[in-house]
């Protein structure tokens, strides 16, 4: 069938099971399906939680030792296996593997529910937890909940204001490394999207199609909890997330009226110390607003205006301090890192990466 050989007519069996099929062995937890007992006894050590396994570099555990050993060609830097069409190296043949799908355009991996097609069995598993509707992992600080852990891992460090990622051509910084490279295909040009109706580019997919929501009168989608519509999903996600802080500070409210009322509580109540209320909301997203200047502020994020530019380059901005921030590149008013040479165009950019220092 393939041409592979053994020394042993007993491992020439073991492997001809991979080309007939059958996978006897199934797992009681996940119900993942195997051709041999041995390698469901495998399979099971990584449901038992024990991690025998640890890396001498960087202390990462795992419960096989094979794992280990795929993970430490990681640190050794080795990538023998090559891409005979593009060059790209890799360090592991599955990887190549996969890679060489996106010559092919082959998606073997089709979702029942929706029709979308992946190139792994992985991508298509993730997927697949979208139409479940279970998202088993919630961040702590403001209640969003994500199907992967690695997407909660991710969105944690948005809370932490740590922006390790810096663009090398404008400054500006980012939390995580693949915002800052889709970001820089502003620069390059590179995979941007327009709009048929206005013009506008975008830098993704997701973004442009964000906006088209803008070109049409409909608002679809409507909060179970104040029946508020919206033109996008994505609006109205960022909109149930005010019902979410609501009900957290409602607690810590009540839980404070039934103790003895703290000093802080008292002051709060006093009018020069009460905040001001939120009476203007954005009509696109549901965003509430103190005052009517910052409601029009940030309506232009909406309108896709860019009425400031710069004199020196022809960059487009939404705001006038955007344009200014921006002009100190040019100027050479920049703020350096006195550890590693650096430059920023704001002092908080530079606060942000002395951190990791």
């Amino acid at each position: 069938m393939c041409g592979k050989s053994f020394t042993m007519k007993h491992y020439l069996k073991q492997h001809q099971l991979i080309h007939s099929g059958v996978k006897a062995y199934s797992c009681d937890q996940c119900g993942r399906a195997f051709t041999q007992s041995g390698q469901l006894q495998k399979h099971l050590l990584t449901h038992s939680g024990i991690k025998a396994y640890s890396c001498d570099i960087c202390g990462k555990d795992f419960a096989l030792k094979s794992t280990l050993k795929q993970h430490q060609v990681i640190h050794t830097g080795e990538r023998p296996f090559s891409c005979d069409l593009c060059g790209k190296s890799f360090s592991w043949k599955r990887s190549l593997k996969s890679h060489q799908l996106i010559h092919t355009g082959e998606r073997p991996f089709s979702c029942h529910e929706c029709g979308k097609s992946f190139t792994n069995s992985g991508h298509l598993k993730a997927h697949q937890l979208i139409h479940s509707g279970v998202k088993a992992y919630s961040c702590d600080q403001c209640g969003r909940a994500f199907t992967q852990s690695g997407q909660l891992h991710n969105h944690l460090v948005t809370h932490s204001g740590i922006k390790a990622y810096s663009c090398d051509i404008c400054g500006k910084t980012f939390s995580l490394k693949q915002n800052r490279n889709i970001h820089l295909r502003i620069h390059t040009g590179h995979d941007v999207y327009c709009c048929d109706q206005c013009g506008k580019e975008f830098i993704t997919d997701t973004h442009l199609k964000r906006h088209m929501f803008t070109h049409t009168e409909e608002r679809p989608y409507k909060c179970d909890l104040c029946e508020m519509t919206f033109k996008s999903p994505h609006y109205l996600r960022e909109h149930q997330q005010i019902h979410t802080r609501k009900r957290f500070s409602k607690r810590g409210y009540c839980e404070d009226q039934h103790g003895a009322r703290s000093q802080r509580s008292q002051e709060a109540d006093r009018p020069h110390r009460r905040k001001r209320e939120k009476t203007y909301t954005c009509d696109e997203c549901g965003k509430d607003f103190t005052g009517k200047a910052e409601l029009k502020r940030h309506q232009v994020i909406h309108t896709g205006e860019r009425p400031f530019s710069c004199d020196i380059c022809g960059k487009t901005f939404n705001r006038i301090g955007n344009r200014n921030r921006h002009l100190r590149i040019h100027t050479g008013h920049v703020y350096c890192c006195d550890q590693c040479g650096k430059q920023f165009i704001t002092n908080t950019q530079l606060q942000r990466h002395v951190y990791p220092h």
